[in-house]
């Protein structure tokens, strides 16, 4: 049976909402929390380095391309336009849907290039997201004058 190890951290500021950070670890001692932030933080560093470099106004697509150069660069392994199947009724219907990164296998990275980021694009993430069974997806908007501004960490 794995061994669970709850580490909580509150971090407390006047006027600040207390935060809370459960760290699990897999037999052997592998945490991953740790492993998955770490793989969130390289796609986020890389992105960063695409958006430093282009700005915002471009589309999809060339970040796309710029994001997966940067990737490649850093050593991280990944699916560009992995296809994502629906089930329906016991039979797998290919639709079209096609997630624009899969990260080391387990990351669903959604890129996009609009004004703001709206809830149909967050249902859309969290859609490839179970119909793939994966637990963590990063939805990046880089038409912003800060990238921070335009990213979206959801775990299943």
């Amino acid at each position: 049976m794995a061994a669970l190890e709850l580490a909580i951290e509150v971090k407390t500021k006047k006027d600040s909402p207390q935060s809370h950070r459960v760290h699990r670890e897999e037999p052997g001692g592998r945490d991953m929390e740790s492993d998955s932030n770490q793989l969130t933080q390289a796609v986020i560093g890389a992105a960063i380095e695409v958006h430093k470099a282009l700005g915002p106004g471009l589309l999809e697509s060339a970040y796309e391309q710029c994001l997966c150069r940067d990737l490649k660069l850093r050593g991280v392994s990944f699916q560009r336009q992995r296809p994502v199947p629906l089930e329906y009724k016991g039979i797998e219907l290919e639709c079209g849907y096609r997630v624009d990164l899969l990260v080391e296998a387990s990351v669903v990275v959604e890129i996009k290039a609009v004004t703001k980021i709206e809830p149909v694009h967050e249902a859309q993430l969290l859609t490839y997201m179970k119909l793939g069974h994966w637990k963590l997806g990063l939805l990046i908007n880089f038409n912003v004058p800060l990238l921070k501004d335009g990213i979206r960490r959801r775990v299943l």
